[in-house]
């Protein structure tokens, strides 16, 4: 028997325009689902084939890697491979950043330093099971015209590639 949607969260399939979703490619689909669920607080919609989580206004599409395929032929999907070089990641803004970390840390979440003041915003990054980084951040300075700064302005502090 096929699954079907939940009543409370539709499959992101929408009847004009378009929806956005994430999807990743993950190594065990049970523990991402529980991740986006238990932890992050998304509704499941579908439990595999692909799983799908609501997650605030938007959708998670989870599945297994794999070679390519008719439409992508030369295209494998599989999860990261655990190095410090991302190209991607997702960015989740909470209205408070601090009970957002205490929570999700509480729920098993590992962030990779607790929230910094940026000036224009909180943030902080947390890693999913498969390693895909997660940016969580409080707009703070931005909302009242204080944008993040360029690149080359640094401030005390500041850490400098070498």
């Amino acid at each position: 028997m096929p699954q079907q949607p939940s009543r409370d969260n539709a499959f992101p399939a929408p009847n004009e325009g378009m929806a956005m979703t994430l999807f990743l490619t993950v190594s065990d689909v049970a523990r991402s689902r529980r991740f986006y669920s238990e932890v992050l607080g998304g509704e499941i919609v579908l439990a595999e084939n692909p799983c799908t989580i609501k997650l605030a206004n938007s959708w998670v599409i989870m599945n297994p890697g794999g070679g390519p395929t008719p439409d992508k032929p030369d295209v494998t999907l599989r999860p990261p491979d655990g190095s410090n070089t991302v190209s991607s990641f997702m960015n989740l803004r909470v209205a408070d950043i601090q009970a957002t970390y205490a929570d999700w840390t509480a729920k098993g979440a590992e962030f990779l330093t607790p929230p910094i003041d940026r000036e224009a915003e909180l943030r902080c990054y947390l890693r999913d099971p498969d390693g895909y980084l997660i940016e969580v951040g409080q707009a703070t300075g931005m909302l009242h015209g204080h944008f993040a700064r360029k690149e080359n302005d640094t401030r005390p502090g500041d850490r400098r590639p070498d």
